[in-house]
């Protein structure tokens, strides 16, 4: 149905944080919510039909609000929690201005391993260790994964904040994206592009 499908990326916040936009026809679908993601959606004139989150660490979705306003629908590991969002520390820690305010998810995927958009099948995987709720998306059509924080080109998601495990992000990385065929497209949360078989062949951290 949607052969012209074609991927954006977009980088924006206070730690430079990347978006993906799926362009589908005129609607598209977007993987999480750095600041100011929905401005360019909008300079694409573009209507935004889901939001898949990655986990909910502040710099993924600052700009949760905007884009439900948009009338997109948000899919999410589990329900909205501060300590997962992290913007108390951001803000005392890191100096970060940050003011998140609670949202609730339109579908939950705590127990969920794939879902269908329209046609479009997404296979999701749990993989906590950076934060407990960090879930990856793997669309096989467009032969690419969208990893948030857990695996990024030749590193990871840091695992020292509260409720990170670093074997246990490991051990997820290895059972749960290096099996994915090692052409996959690995579109990460912080950084360039890579693919799965790079990172098998070249990832320090594994």
């Amino acid at each position: 149905m949607y052969k012209d499908m074609q991927i954006h990326s977009y980088t924006g916040g206070h730690v430079f944080t990347n978006g993906y936009v799926i362009e589908r026809g005129d609607s598209c679908i977007v993987i999480d919510a750095p600041a100011r993601i929905n401005e360019v959606i909008s300079q694409r004139g573009l209507k935004p039909t889901h939001l898949l989150l990655t986990h909910q660490h502040f710099d993924h979705t600052e700009d949760v609000e905007a884009l439900q306003k948009l009338g997109c629908k948000v899919y999410m590991h589990s329900n909205y929690q501060e300590v997962l969002i992290r913007q108390k520390e951001a803000r005392e820690n890191w100096g970060i201005p940050v003011n998140i305010k609670p949202f609730e998810a339109d579908k939950l995927l705590e127990d969920v391993s794939e879902i269908e958009i329209d046609g479009l099948q997404i296979k999701i995987s749990h993989v906590p260790g950076h934060s407990p709720d960090s879930i990856t998306f793997f669309i096989p059509e467009l032969k690419a994964v969208f990893s948030g924080d857990t695996l990024m080109q030749e590193s990871i998601g840091r695992t020292d904040l509260p409720g990170g495990s670093h074997q246990q992000l490991v051990d997820g990385i290895r059972e749960k994206l290096y099996t994915l065929p090692s052409e996959t497209v690995l579109c990460p949360g912080h950084g360039d592009c890579s693919s799965i078989g790079n990172e098998v062949s070249n990832n320090p951290f594994i």
